[in-house]
């Protein structure tokens, strides 16, 4: 038996979260402030921001055992086995220490092919890590990358306090479902969270899926976030939703670094092209989910886009990651600390053939580790963007 004491969720042992919203049960960490969701009508960007990617509550404590009262959202898709129960991640004093989920909560049952959804209320649930050594250590509770998660309560059997922060920097990073996490098998293991343990560097991960769009809000985001260190990560989803044309491209990405620029000048920032992906690479947009394997639990994507209509400015990776260089280049004349990064560095045409996306558009678990190993070693690497100083 434990003596528990409970402890109130407050933003104070948050890390990686923008805001904080109280609801009826707890809190919901957010990814976006409340000013730029106001501005979003989509229901995609929604979700993404409010599943808590690179969100770690953190707090030192002699405890032996801690536990933590969560309400998830899940989302269930017709005609598709059951997706696996979202990941909580525990790391003491730096090093991994434990795993586990949270039964029940609200269930969201999505009809891809409807375009419907149906929501299910659900009960909170309880993760618990037990048998921890005692003695004063810092505890990180990564919550899972692909759940929303209202946190209710956190006991312990003994008292925590919130850890002051050190001298690492703050490396804030945006982009698309791939950095969000896609199908990582846990909250530590997305790319841009093996790149920050590497780089030893806090993380603030704007990793949203399906809404890197360039869209002025989450600019304004960044900007008015402070950090050391940025990088961004575009072209995947403008490809994917068929967004703009290469007319809008240009001037759409220099204005995002413009406003960034009003609110960290002198902050190293990355701009960061797309990965490998062979369907769009001179194929344009608009992708779809192909429901052909989804009985048997593999839900592919294609492309409905036509290689031809790149004549009338239709966008490719291709076309994306020669006007991205071209823009860095242009402006790096003026802006030292403005770096450029291929992605296919990241994830190329040798990695694709032994590490092949397993729905054609997503990487896997591996795959994630291995970006992130790649990024912390180009990026963090002395002569990197974000080398030391």
């Amino acid at each position: 038996m434990h003596d528990w004491i409970t402890t109130p969720v407050t933003a104070e042992l948050l890390r990686g979260a923008l805001d904080v919203e109280s609801t009826e049960h707890g809190v919901l960490p957010h990814r976006l402030p409340a000013r730029a969701r106001a501005q979003n009508t989509d229901e995609q960007l929604a979700m993404a921001e409010s599943q808590p990617s690179g969100v770690r509550l953190v707090f030192r404590t002699r405890a032996t055992a801690v536990e933590l009262d969560a309400l998830p959202t899940k989302r269930a898709y017709v005609g598709a086995p059951p997706r696996p129960d979202g990941v909580y991640d525990l790391v003491v004093d730096g090093k991994p220490a434990g795993r586990g989920i949270v039964l029940g909560g609200t269930v969201i049952t999505v009809d891809m092919a409807a375009g419907t959804s149906e929501t299910r209320p659900g009960p909170p649930g309880t993760v618990r890590f037990d048998g921890l050594a005692g003695g004063v250590k810092d505890i990180e509770i990564w919550l899972p990358h692909n759940e929303t998660t209202e946190l209710i309560a956190l006991r312990s059997d003994a008292p925590v306090e919130p850890v002051p922060r050190d001298d690492r920097r703050v490396w804030l990073h945006h982009g698309s479902s791939i950095s969000h996490g896609s199908d990582a098998a846990s909250p530590t293991g997305i790319w841009p969270a093996v790149a920050a343990a590497m780089g030893e560097v806090e993380l603030i991960n704007l990793g949203l899926a399906g809404s890197a769009l360039l869209d002025p809000f989450t600019a304004r985001a960044v900007r008015d976030t402070p950090a050391d260190l940025i990088s961004l990560k575009i072209g995947i989803n403008i490809v994917n939703h068929d967004l703009m044309r290469l007319r809008a491209f240009g001037p759409a990405v220099h204005g995002f670094l413009d406003t960034i620029r009003e609110g960290h000048p002198d902050t190293p920032l990355l701009v960061v092209s797309p990965i490998l992906c062979p369907m769009h690479e001179d194929t344009p947009g608009p992708c779809f989910p192909d429901f052909g394997d989804i009985g048997e639990g593999r839900l592919r994507f294609m492309t409905l886009g036509d290689p031809a209509e790149r004549a009338s400015g239709k966008l490719t990776l291709q076309v994306i990651r020669e006007e991205l260089a071209r823009i860095v280049e242009q402006r790096s004349a003026e802006d030292p600390h403005l770096h450029h990064l291929d992605g296919r560095e990241l994830y190329g045409q040798d990695d694709f053939a032994e590490l092949p996306l397993p729905d054609d558009l997503h990487p896997d678990a591996a795959t994630h580790r291995r970006m992130g190993e790649r990024f912390a070693r180009i990026a963090f690497g002395d002569d990197g963007a974000f080398g030391s100083d």
